[in-house]
């Protein structure tokens, strides 16, 4: 499943509970729409759009910078 930002950019995969970067680096886990560090700190949340991608708001654009 793909990760789309607010301006429709791929910046990341969901695979599992996980979130990857395009660079294969896992970057947070993923429980419901809720995003947390890998420290278990809560981050963000994403849109509930369909089953093949997921959007960000503007807000969690931040979590991706430097991404794509």
């Amino acid at each position: 499943m793909h990760i789309i930002n607010s301006k429709g950019i791929h910046v990341g995969n969901v695979i599992g509970s996980a979130i990857f970067g395009l660079r294969g680096e896992k970057l947070y886990e993923l429980k419901g729409i809720s995003i947390y560090r890998l420290s278990g700190e809560l981050v963000g949340h994403l849109n509930d759009t369909s089953d093949t991608e997921k959007r960000l708001d503007r807000a969690n654009d931040r979590l991706f910078v430097g991404g794509y």
